[in-house]
């Protein structure tokens, strides 16, 4: 039987891969000691999830409380299990929670993916390994396109972004949030260990990767916190740009389903613009309308004048060499069902 091992596997996309997984008939080896809850406090807590892994995969799932801070620990554990392929989801997931916790946030994203590289070298260099990026690796860069203002948003004005921003966009001098450089030095040395050494690897560089089984925080998981907000009446800020900023919105299935195909055929060094491309793309004033759809119940919110800091105020992802690469592999989800999904696990859990 083949074995995933699978990071922060109790989180939005490291659950979804390790089910996704295990319904190929994969064993699975899921790493997570729960700190989301420690980043975000009890709102953030994933327990409730390694609870739904452990119950619905059974024999298959098999949990590991390991930090992946602890170099000795990862490269123990990776011996021990000796996966055929890692998944590495793990992060402190939050720009603005990052400037409070440097070390923490440093130590968690680059230090981290540098100790599950190194037992990967070491223990099953064959093995491909999947990093889930981010696209703050651009920094505030994409605020540099020049920009067209719509009614209920901000778009591109410039031809050579019709598609959106492809993976040659510049990840440099540009402000990122301390969030955003941990996760440079990460996806560069993912970069560097599958160039240096030859391992095949892959960077996902995700646009705002959601669904219904996402925990989302007002600082980390912009339309599962704004759903979430809206079924339970409860005030929900928005950070300046006119409430008009876009995000690209991807199932976590879809993403899933991306990996598998990286997986069988994995390629060296890779770098991918992964999110829901335009189509699946919205302001925060277009996701109100939609939550609202679905609700009947109207969207309780505040304005802030100030926006976030390195805040996009346009991003959706060029989907072109995703497409290419892996032919078999599209977005199967809209935004509107993905939203939808997302309202009913929350009036499920309300």
């Amino acid at each position: 039987m083949m074995r995933l091992l699978v990071t922060g596997s109790s989180g939005l996309i490291g659950s979804e891969v390790c089910v996704h997984f295990a319904s190929l008939g994969w064993e699975i080896h899921g790493v997570d000691n729960n700190q989301r809850a420690v980043f975000f406090g009890p709102q953030g807590d994933t327990r409730w999830n390694q609870g739904r892994l452990a119950e619905s995969l059974g024999e298959k799932f098999v949990h590991h409380e390991i930090d992946i801070r602890d170099r000795d620990g990862v490269l123990k554990l990776l011996k021990d299990v000796m996966p055929d392929a890692i998944v590495h989801t793990a992060a402190q997931p939050s720009h603005d929670r990052a400037a409070a916790i440097p070390f923490d946030d440093f130590d968690t994203n680059a230090v981290g993916t540098l100790n599950l590289l190194e037992a990967t070298r070491q223990a099953c260099p064959t093995s491909p390994f999947v990093h889930m990026s981010t696209n703050k690796v651009y920094g505030d860069r994409p605020n540099t396109i020049a920009l067209k203002e719509l009614e209920t948003r901000w778009d591109y004005d410039d031809a050579a972004y019709e598609h959106g921003i492809s993976e040659e966009f510049s990840i440099d001098q540009s402000k990122h949030s301390l969030f955003g450089a941990s996760k440079v030095a990460a996806d560069v040395m993912v970069q560097e260990y599958g160039r240096y050494f030859q391992l095949p690897t892959c960077c996902l560089r995700g646009g705002c990767l959601t669904g219904p089984n996402h925990s989302g925080v007002e600082l980390h998981g912009f339309l599962s916190y704004l759903v979430k907000c809206n079924v339970e009446g409860r005030e929900y800020k928005v950070f300046g740009y006119k409430g008009k900023q876009v995000r690209d919105n991807i199932h976590s299935h879809d993403v899933a389903r991306f990996i598998e195909e990286f997986i069988a055929a994995p390629r060296i060094g890779e770098v991918y613009n992964i999110g829901g491309g335009k189509n699946n793309s919205c302001s925060i004033w277009e996701a109100f309308k939609i939550a609202e759809q679905f609700t009947g119940k109207p969207q309780v919110y505040q304005y802030v004048d100030d926006n976030r800091i390195g805040d996009h105020i346009c991003y959706y992802s060029d989907l072109r060499k995703m497409r290419e690469h892996y032919p078999k592999w599209d977005i199967t989800v809209s935004l509107e069902e993905t939203i939808r999904q997302i309202v009913d696990a929350n009036l499920r859990r309300s």
